[in-house]
């Protein structure tokens, strides 16, 4: 079957989609990086693999760079841009994307199906999916129970969200003073909401269709504290926490090609290392990135001056 592979490797998961020639999802993986984004993308391939043709692979998140040399990507891609054009495809008509991972958040206004606007939240993880992962661990719950108990909550409780910082001191403070628990989850909740609507969607107009992707949409506490603060529904898609790999398969199936740089399935099984030296050569002082298969260098990044990654 012809097919077209996506790969989204981000701080918190690490993401593969497989979409047919009409743009239907076949096969997904979200996978936990856990600090080894190599690992974590073979881990997604094995989980995705199948008796496809691939005939477009696109990469794209944070770690977009290393996953295309890692893979055999035919394009590579920002976030933004795969998100956006897997929202496009998939629903119809939608005029803002909020998207919440575990490293950044971003809200993307569409018109017409075009991009007109967005922004991102890159410089504190307060509104991220991080955030929350770290506050499960101090409360001692799973992330997975953090919505549900999150709607249990009978008592507001306002917990500081502009920062990780405050937002951990507020919550210990909260606690010593015998706050129950879905409540602390509840403020913690509205804080992150807070955070995003005043930061990340500051001065954008939020119009219906709005749809929510990204880990977080998992979140039911997290998307009734939206609709409640937009006082607007929100759709919440079927595939919601691989948008970003199904954006970057969409994006490979547009180059219309012939045949595909992709490695196969198999890569999965080889070999690949990372290593980084700085470049003295001048006073940028460049850390330059090495990645190797099976031993041998493929490729350099990193350097300003192109002087290693065009060997």
């Amino acid at each position: 079957m012809t097919a077209y592979l996506g790969i989204d490797v981000g701080s918190v998961s690490s993401n593969a989609a497989v979409v047919d020639a009409s743009g239907k999802v076949l096969a997904k993986a979200y996978v936990r990086t856990h600090g080894q984004p190599i690992e974590a993308v073979k881990k997604a391939l094995k989980m995705v693999k199948g008796d496809y043709d691939i005939k477009g692979a696109g990469t794209t998140g944070s770690g977009r760079v290393l996953a295309g040399f890692l893979v055999g990507a035919d394009t590579v891609k920002n976030e933004i841009t795969a998100h956006a054009v897997a929202a496009i495809t998939l629903v119809p008509g939608v005029k803002t994307i909020l998207e919440i991972g575990g490293q950044d958040s971003k809200i993307i206004v569409v018109n017409d199906n075009v991009v007109n606007d967005f922004a991102m939240n890159t410089v504190c993880a307060a509104g991220t999916g991080s955030f929350l992962d770290q506050q499960c661990g101090r409360l001692g719950i799973k992330i997975e129970e953090f919505g549900d108990l999150a709607l249990k909550s009978k008592t507001k409780i306002s917990i500081a969200g502009r920062c990780t910082v405050f937002a951990e001191s507020d919550m210990i403070h909260k606690q010593q003073l015998g706050a129950r628990r879905e409540d602390i989850i509840r403020g913690l909740c509205e804080a992150l909401v807070r955070n995003y609507l005043n930061n990340v969607a500051k001065g954008k107009h939020i119009e219906e269709p709005i749809v929510f992707q990204g880990g977080v949409a998992a979140n039911q506490g997290i998307i009734a504290e939206m609709e409640k603060s937009l006082g607007k529904k929100i759709t919440v898609p079927e595939n919601f926490e691989v948008m970003g790999a199904i954006g970057a398969a969409l994006l490979a199936k547009e180059l219309n090609l012939e045949k595909s740089k992709f490695k196969g399935f198999e890569m999965a099984d080889t070999d690949f290392e990372t290593s980084a030296f700085e470049c003295e050569d001048c006073a940028n002082n460049c850390e330059v990135v090495e990645f190797k298969e099976n031993k041998e260098v493929i490729a350099r990044w990193g350097d300003r001056c192109g002087k290693w990654s065009r060997n």
